[in-house]
C-alpha cells in the first residue's frame, strides 16, 4: 500500500551515516541522491531522508524495516549500537504481536523510533 515514505532530519550527514549503517544488514542502500535528499531501498528508493525545511516541533516517527530473519535483526541492532544509537529494546520475541514477531528498536539521530522486524520462525 505504501510506495515510499520520507522524513525530515536536522543533520543530513549524521542521519545518512546512521541509515547507511543500519539499513546495510537489511539489504538497503543509497540508491538516489539529489539536492538535500537521499533515497534508500533495495531495488528502488522506498525510504527517503531530507534536510528539515519546515518549522515547528518535530514529532517522533516510528519506522519498521523488514528483516529477512532474526540474524538480520541482530545485525541491525549491532550496527545501530556501533553508531552510538540509543537502544530502546534489544532484539527479542514480541509474542503480544504474534508468536514469531522478532524485533529490535533504536533511536535515530533525530530521536525517531527505528525498528527491524522479522516475522519468520527463525
Amino acid at each position: 500500500m505504501i510506495d515510499h515514505v520520507s522524513i525530515q532530519v536536522r543533520d543530513l550527514q549524521a542521519s545518512a551515516a546512521f541509515y547507511d549503517a543500519v539499513l546495510a544488514p537489511l539489504g538497503g542502500k543509497r540508491l538516489l541522491e539529489f539536492g538535500d535528499a537521499i533515497g534508500y531501498g533495495t531495488l528502488r528508493p522506498e525510504f527517503w531522508i531530507g534536510a528539515a525545511k519546515t518549522g515547528g516541533v518535530a514529532r517522533e516517527v516510528h519506522l519498521a524495516f523488514l528483516a529477512a530473519d532474526r540474524s538480520v535483526v541482530a545485525a541491525f541492532h549491532q550496527a545501530a549500537v556501533a553508531m552510538g544509537a540509543e537502544v530502546l529494546h534489544e532484539p527479542r520475541l514480541w509474542p503480544e504481536y504474534h508468536a514469531t514477531y522478532f524485533a529490535a528498536f533504536v533511536r535515530d539521530p533525530d530521536g525517531n523510533n527505528v525498528e527491524a522486524v522479522s516475522h519468520g520462525a527463525q
